[in-house]
């Protein structure tokens, strides 16, 4: 039998993985997740779930869901990704990551299907999740997609209700070219029956949100009719926040240890959602979702969303990496005056005149290609930055970078940032002291 560590190894060399590789890991059917599934005895409908799609902001809404459906005292369950330093991120029950015990025994079970049917690294970790939650005593797990909706490998589960967040631009070579073509993928999640949360209204693709739910005869609420969340103040820890409901003011202070700005439209949706399930019957009060989104780090575990990983100088790490993510990162860096040492690495699937686009003006960068197979190299990266008059400086590694970075924004009193990527960010935070 082969010890955890043998066994991630074996996940991740053995079965084709999209962040690692790209497209040539998409599965663009069921079929294996269905055939995984029918061997585990289809674990997926022994559990109650939320389903939790979107271009951006899934991530921090299902977190935040499953933050307040805790508080509420309901066994929840979690599955996400992608994982940043530790594989068993991706799976949780009340905040705690599945056992590396459970993760070897699976994996040893099913390793002559895997043979046969070659399925890839993320239909192996849904499986896993799956058949993991249904030996709990789980009352409810949060489920976020991983690409797209309609063909996601989560994409067996009957939900008590569907979450969609917005449509972005992402995976255009995968989901479609178009907005609407996107935003048909995502709405693939919706099911008969089904209430469904939409978090944002974009006038665009409101009508392909509505046809869907009406062909599927499923409740539709749009988040941000009902609920917006007006923010009051900000630190570098955590912001708080006004809550309105339906044009009043609902809660006068409502405090999050998200501090990002974009977080302001997954309070919305998440509170959209939890609203949906208190009028199906689940018994998620006010008190809850406000030390739910108090405590969501703690809760969850959820790292790399506007984290502070050191404080002298200041250093703030976030995952965002696609047009709408880095954009929001965007303006809340050049809304502050001083100089951002940016440590940046991205993969090579990016347009890099409009990704440069999107990065701000106040910043010198740190560029070091991220250790994936998909990691744009490093000269590639800088000189985009160099056309668009960026002042860029090129390292062999993300952790060189980093230290650099920090040296030079202590020594003149200013800040770093580290993102781009999900994994440029996954490669700083072990360098990261305990705050």
């Amino acid at each position: 039998m082969r010890s955890y560590p043998e066994t991630v190894d074996y996940i991740f060399s053995k079965l084709p993985m999209f962040t690692r590789i790209g497209p040539a890991a998409y599965k663009a059917d069921l079929n294996n997740i269905k055939a995984l599934s029918k061997a585990l005895g289809n674990p997926h409908k022994s559990f109650k779930t939320v389903h939790v799609a979107g271009t951006n902001g899934k991530g921090s809404t299902s977190h935040l869901l499953a933050s307040a459906l805790q508080e509420a005292g309901l066994q929840t369950g979690l599955f996400t990704s992608p994982h940043l330093l530790d594989f068993r991120e991706r799976i949780r029950w009340n905040g705690n990551c599945i056992p590396e015990e459970k993760v070897v025994e699976f994996v040893n079970n099913i390793e002559p299907l895997i043979d046969e049917i070659q399925p890839s690294f993320f239909e192996i970790t849904v499986a896993l999740a799956f058949w993991w939650f249904a030996q709990l005593p789980l009352d409810i797990a949060v489920i976020e997609t991983g690409l797209g909706g309609r063909l996601d490998s989560t994409n067996i589960i009957i939900p008590e209700l569907s979450v969609i967040t917005n449509i972005s631009w992402d995976h255009m070579n995968l989901l479609g070219d178009t907005l609407p073509l996107i935003a048909k993928e995502k709405a693939g999640i919706i099911k008969a029956g089904v209430p469904v949360i939409v978090g944002q209204t974009q006038p665009e693709i409101q009508s392909i949100f509505s046809e869907t739910a009406s062909e599927k005869r499923a409740l539709l609420k749009f988040a941000d009719a009902h609920f917006r969340a007006e923010l009051l103040q900000r630190n570098l820890f955590t912001a708080e926040y006004r809550i309105w409901k339906n044009q009043k003011v609902w809660v006068e202070s409502a405090v999050v240890d998200l501090p990002g700005s974009y977080q302001q439209h997954n309070i919305a949706t998440a509170l959209g959602a939890l609203d949906q399930l208190q009028r199906m019957g689940w018994a998620v009060e006010t008190e809850h979702f406000l030390a739910g989104f108090q405590n969501v780090r703690k809760n969850t575990g959820l790292r790399g969303r506007w984290e502070v990983i050191h404080e002298n100088p200041l250093a703030i790490a976030d995952v965002g990496h696609n047009e709408a993510g880095m954009l929001e990162n965007k303006a809340v860096l050049e809304s502050d005056s001083t100089t951002w040492h940016y440590v940046i690495g991205v993969v090579n699937d990016k347009d890099l005149v409009k990704m440069v686009e999107q990065l701000p003006k106040n910043a010198c960068f740190y560029a070091s290609r991220p250790q994936i197979p998909r990691g744009l190299e490093t000269e590639k990266l800088a000189e985009a930055l160099r056309l668009a008059n960026r002042t860029v400086q090129t390292f062999d590694t993300v952790m060189e970078a980093y230290q650099a970075a920090l040296a030079a924004a202590k020594k003149s009193k200013e800040n770093v940032f580290v993102g781009g990527s999900t994994f440029v960010v996954a490669e700083a935070l072990p360098l990261c002291p305990i705050l």
